[in-house]
């Protein structure tokens, strides 16, 4: 049996969180850009709980707007999925199995751009969510009469722009928009974006005027491991348990963060936050961001190649090893926890730390470290770099387990043999200088590149020469003896 609306009173095993009839009659309320497990493990999350509560009565339309990946499974299941929630909260072990109902329907920005600006006609539509990656939300030549624009501002600024002239340029038709999206400053970034692209196109003042006072772009952050469907072997499983089949079915942690910063008029919209105490809403975030940005994503990035490289599939595979489990403690809690750019007592960036390793360990998550690659060199610019540069304001010697996790970096984006996929911006920038030059003068290449780091890291004391000598081991020793050799030297941090 396939989960759709049709089959669910045929659901009857014990344990299921199931939705009531009426919340598929209620009003489409969000605007979500994106269709992955990210958005679906905690946003989405978050507006389906508050549905079963009574707290929001609304619903999400969600944009695909790559033609990567196939929208039919929301379409036979009528936007539904089941969220298996497993992991440790409170000292208490934790199992839930929640089929959300928050997703109404899944358009195509391709196929269906009309359709999507047709509903910035609705008077309920309030609130756009995105999570378009960190390479979404960037300015890009673009044109708001293409069908559909060519980038995510480009589609935001049809839609609110399509929306202005709905309503007149009404006050309360402005939209609370919030990127998910894990840069710094995501909701300021994005509207700044907005607002060049619609000066580029000439749009009028007064929709400039509606949109600055009117909308209102909210900078957030997200923190949830939402690794998604789970191995072959677990799924059978879970699906004989639950006595459906799900094309939609996603694993995620109990932990879940989503700060956003916004005021009462923000509260008041966003109204589904008053259903669980994951959703923060205040005016200023940036320690949550700090932590969650630093430590838990700072820390993937700088292990996920070496993992990969090392021959470990998931995270939790690799810390089940002593010599890995070692590293990414000593990376986080010795190295990354005193050097976050931000003022805040070490001790919570240790009690948090903690917190991450623990969600790591979670033996219910099989969180792939090759989708963690994904982007590898923009999220190592905007997670790790500013934690090195801090660093070395601290000390006059690199970091050791910072040091592995950007050589092993720079030879992940080799590409390898047999060959690993590189899903990254920079792959053809990083073949080209494996093709021409040996191993050091790449490392020496890459860490000049200013357009890459925003500074040259050569210049920082130790850095190059450390990279350099990882990598050649990395190459010719491997990534177990390199490892080894890391945990038997003294740091001098």
């Amino acid at each position: 049996m396939n989960l759709s609306k049709e089959t669910l009173k045929q659901v009857t095993a014990r344990g299921i969180t199931k939705p009531a009839d009426a919340i598929f009659s209620l009003p489409e309320k969000v605007l979500q850009f994106g269709t992955g497990v990210l958005l679906r493990g905690l946003p989405d999350y978050f507006i389906d709980k508050a549905n079963r509560q009574g707290l929001f009565n609304g619903r999400v339309v969600v944009v695909k707007s790559t033609d990567s990946g196939d929208s039919g499974a929301f379409d036979r299941q009528d936007g539904l999925y089941t969220l298996c929630v497993r992991g440790i909260e409170e000292g208490k072990k934790v199992e839930e199995n929640i089929i959300c109902s928050a997703i109404s329907r899944v358009l195509s920005a391709r196929d269906q751009w009309q359709d999507i600006l047709r509903l910035a006609h609705n008077p309920e539509m309030q609130i756009i969510i995105s999570n378009t990656t960190e390479v979404g939300i960037q300015l890009v030549e673009d044109n708001i009469h293409h069908v559909p624009p060519v980038s995510f501002p480009g589609k935001l600024l049809a839609f609110l722009y399509e929306r202005y002239k709905a309503f007149n340029g009404s006050p309360d038709s402005g939209m609370v928009i919030v990127p998910t999206e894990l840069i710094v400053d995501n909701g300021k970034k994005l509207a700044g974006i907005v607002k060049e692209l619609a000066l580029m196109g000439q749009l009028e003042t007064a929709f400039l005027g509606w949109m600055e006072q009117h909308c209102r772009f909210c900078s957030s952050l997200v923190d949830r491991i939402v690794p998604g469907k789970p191995d072959a072997a677990t799924l059978q499983q879970l699906q004989h348990d639950l006595g459906y089949t799900d094309d939609l079915l996603s694993i995620s942690e109990v932990y879940r963060l989503w700060a956003i910063e916004g005021d009462e008029k923000v509260r008041k919209t966003l109204s589904f936050a008053a259903a669980d105490p994951g959703v923060i809403i205040e005016p200023d975030i940036e320690v949550y961001r700090e932590l969650k940005l630093r430590l838990l994503n700072g820390t993937h990035t700088l292990s996920c190649g070496l993992a990969y490289l090392s021959g470990f599939n998931t995270v939790k595979n690799a810390m089940d090893d002593t010599a890995f489990s070692t590293f990414v403690q000593d990376l986080m809690l010795k190295e990354i926890a005193p050097a976050i750019p931000y003022t805040l007592p070490l001790e919570d960036a240790r009690d948090f730390g903690l917190k991450v390793l623990d969600r790591f360990r979670n033996p219910h998550l099989q969180h792939q470290w090759i989708s963690i690659t994904m982007q590898y060199t923009s999220k190592m610019k905007s997670r790790d770099i500013p934690v090195l540069l801090r660093h070395y304001e601290q000390h006059d010697t690199p970091p050791p387990h910072f040091v592995l996790g950007f050589a092993a970096y720079i030879l992940f984006m080799r590409g390898g043999q047999p060959p690993h996929p590189v899903n990254d911006d920079k792959a053809g920038y990083f073949a080209d200088l494996w093709k021409q030059y040996p191993a050091p003068e790449v490392a020496t290449l890459v860490l000049k590149d200013k357009s890459l780091w925003g500074a040259d890291l050569s210049q920082l004391p130790g850095f190059e020469g450390a990279v350099r000598l990882s990598l050649d081991d990395l190459i010719n020793k491997g990534p177990a003896a390199t490892l080894a050799k890391l945990t038997t030297q003294k740091s001098t941090i």
